[in-house]
């Protein structure tokens, strides 16, 4: 596998919804104050929740494709999602797809990127994406990543202060390299939500930053002088979760990311490839596709603010899909650090500077 590989990776680097959960609900409604349920067994929206009150268990639909056609005012293709060939070998929930998803059409609340902070999966040096993590308390934050969770909270709220500033002055919240450019938002509700990964090291991050919102000073006082209305449920979605890197799962990149060298160099030039079971950047932006239109469309009066806090490649992928990039296999190219926070941009302007891969040095191969 080694020789093959180093005969291939030169040349690489060189062209360089499901309708229904289960949630948590207190009579209050089923988007305040609940903690983790129990959910079913879904593919791209499956959510629970985390709080601290005793909560009612309840069931709710989500819209169909035609039903959220409707609330996006026609905004939204009709055309079906491709149909896997197949499913992972390694995971039989993660679909086989031979085409990119379509575009993502215009959303109506403002959004926000969070990566996790640093977890002991990232100093232990290996992948960490099995999908039997999920709500588990393995691979968590450490001390340091706690710490990026909350300093996270002031880069988030002056990110939401611009368009909470901006919405309220023309009503749509829109104008070159914004959030949603071109999109249908209305005048912002200063609400805020927290979605997140059921990995514990995004989930933990996300309270963190709600932490860092109430905790220090001056966070919680622009918070107070915006009037933000900031939710403290984080909401866990299954369409968050890592990107899956199927045989390369647990396998060390202490030393350098010569593992993630098998796998990203061709996502650029084919973002439908499952190389040792991965799953492809194609499989990803299908599921972050349906779990936004699925989070869009339980706010169909617009204008909230909602984070979604996830991992590297998944917020990577995010934003160039939602940018509209015309390669989205070229997402590691705009990296996040551990704890950024971005706006999740409309249009390819929103970008940071791309900075390019650098092909692996001699030697640097995975076991």
């Amino acid at each position: 596998m080694k020789s093959s590989l180093r005969k291939i990776l030169p040349a690489v680097m060189a062209i360089s919804s499901c309708s229904r959960v289960t949630l948590a609900a207190t009579s209050k409604g089923p988007f305040r104050r609940s903690k983790l349920s129990s959910p079913s067994q879904t593919f791209f929206a499956d959510t629970a929740f985390v709080s601290r009150r005793q909560v009612l268990s309840k069931t709710i639909s989500f819209p169909t494709p035609s039903q959220r056609t409707a609330l996006h005012a026609g905004q939204e293709s009709t055309t079906a999602p491709a149909a896997p060939i197949s499913f992972n070998p390694r995971e039989p929930t993660i679909p086989i797809l031979t085409t990119m998803p379509e575009p993502l059409p215009p959303l109506c609340n403002y959004y926000y990127l969070l990566r996790h902070g640093q977890s002991t999966a990232n100093v232990e040096g290996i992948i960490s994406s099995a999908r039997s993590l999920a709500r588990s308390a393995k691979h968590g934050l450490t001390p340091l990543g706690q710490e990026q969770g909350r300093e996270a909270a002031a880069s988030l709220i002056d990110l939401i202060a611009d368009d909470v500033l901006l919405g309220n002055c023309d009503g749509t919240g829109s104008d070159e390299g914004s959030n949603d450019a071109g999109s249908i938002l209305g005048k912002s509700t200063k609400r805020v939500y927290f979605y997140s990964s059921p990995f514990a090291r995004a989930k933990e991050t996300a309270l963190k930053c709600l932490e860092g919102m109430s905790e220090t000073t001056e966070v919680a006082k622009k918070i107070e002088e915006l009037g933000l209305d900031v939710q403290d449920d984080v909401m866990l979605v299954d369409g968050l979760m890592e990107r899956y890197f199927g045989r390369l799962d647990g396998k060390e990149v202490r030393k350098s990311l010569a593992t993630y060298a098998y796998v990203w160099p061709v996502d650029m030039f084919m973002p439908t490839h499952t190389a040792f079971d991965v799953e492809s950047v194609a499989a990803v932006s299908t599921r972050i596709r349906s779990t936004l239109l699925d989070i869009d469309s339980r706010y169909p009066n617009g204008g909230n603010h909602i984070v979604l806090t996830s991992h590297a490649d998944v917020l990577q992928i995010t934003q160039c899909y939602a940018a509209g990039l015309e390669n989205v296999g070229m997402f590691s190219q705009y990296r996040f650090g551990n704890g950024e926070v971005r706006k999740m941009g409309r249009d390819v302007g929103s970008l940071p500077e791309p900075v390019p891969l650098q092909p692996p040095k001699r030697g640097e191969f995975a076991e």
